[in-house]
């Protein structure tokens, strides 16, 4: 099950990432670091919300609800099982079309790029990918047995 703990690793950079974000969203922290130049100006857009809220939170939980879904897949009772996988491949996929939409969003409409926003975007396609990969094996060792 190393998808499980790839996407539980993965998950928790991603929530990292998410989290300073909002921190800074939210008036925490006074300086966002930002190789590109274009990070407040996306953080600042007026799509950085969605139904007033953060999108950063909407990372923040995606993240959380994908570590916690890949901890309890480790565990000796799911550890054959097939639902966390599907789980964290359902839960990252909605991911992955919701940062292909910010980062549709970034390029298109904004005209700016925020260097966190697309590692997020990676760090969730990855989840995303082993995913299904772990799919895939588990559907190729019990087609075979």
């Amino acid at each position: 099950m190393k998808h499980r703990m790839a996407a539980a690793a993965l998950s928790l950079i991603g929530f990292f990432v998410a989290f300073y974000l909002l921190l800074w969203k939210i008036g925490v922290l006074s300086e966002l670091a930002c190789s590109t130049g274009g990070c407040e100006t996306v953080q600042t857009s007026e799509y950085s919300s969605l139904f007033g809220v953060p999108v950063a939170l909407y990372g923040v939980a995606g993240f959380v609800s994908l570590f916690v879904v890949s901890l309890v897949g480790l565990q000796p009772r799911w550890i054959e099982r097939r639902e966390p996988t599907i789980l964290i491949a359902a839960f990252s996929g909605i991911g992955v079309v919701f940062s292909g939409y910010l980062t549709y969003l970034e390029a298109s409409v904004i005209h700016a790029w925020c260097q966190w926003c697309i590692a997020t975007a990676i760090i969730i396609t990855t989840v995303f990918a082993f995913s299904l990969l772990g799919l895939l094996t588990w559907q190729a060792g019990h087609i075979e047995a």
